[in-house]
């Protein structure tokens, strides 16, 4: 990512996320987000910059652990990158949509792919949002703020 969109995105972090922070700590609320990404160095900042905004963040590197650990874990959300090792993200995406207590859990699409093709099949697959890399984190938090419980 270049210097450029790095210090966007921080600054964007910062604008929104004292303000998503101190309105989660004021109301005792942390919306739980589950990330899927195989990259650990796109995983580490990506929980950062979710942590900063106030989130509790779960992590899997692959689409079977993020099967079992939304099982098991009930996030609020996924963000869920579609080339993944072991389970791609649609295949993971359609299996967590049969799972009744998952059925309405906002799962957004994080990919490079930025083809009409990938956002078809992504929305098809049980997907309700597509945001794609590099990722502007301004723009995604108004999206999860939209998406994510807040009370």
């Amino acid at each position: 990512m270049p210097l450029g969109e790095v210090n966007i995105v921080r600054t964007a972090t910062i604008d929104y996320g004292r303000q998503g922070l101190s309105e989660m700590h004021s109301k005792g609320n942390w919306p739980r987000i589950l990330l899927v990404e195989d990259s650990e160095d796109n995983r580490f900042m990506m929980k950062r910059l979710l942590e900063m905004s106030g989130y509790e963040v779960l992590e899997a590197d692959n689409g079977e652990l993020a099967v079992n650990m939304a099982q098991v874990m009930r996030p609020d959300l996924i963000l869920m990158d579609l080339s993944l090792p072991r389970v791609d993200g649609l295949a993971a995406t359609r299996r967590i949509r049969k799972l009744p207590a998952l059925k309405d859990v906002p799962i957004v699409v994080v990919s490079a792919h930025d083809t009409a093709d990938f956002h078809a099949d992504a929305l098809a697959s049980g997907c309700n949002e597509y945001v794609t890399k590099p990722i502007d984190f301004g723009q995604l938090e108004v999206l999860l703020k939209r998406l994510a419980p807040t009370s």
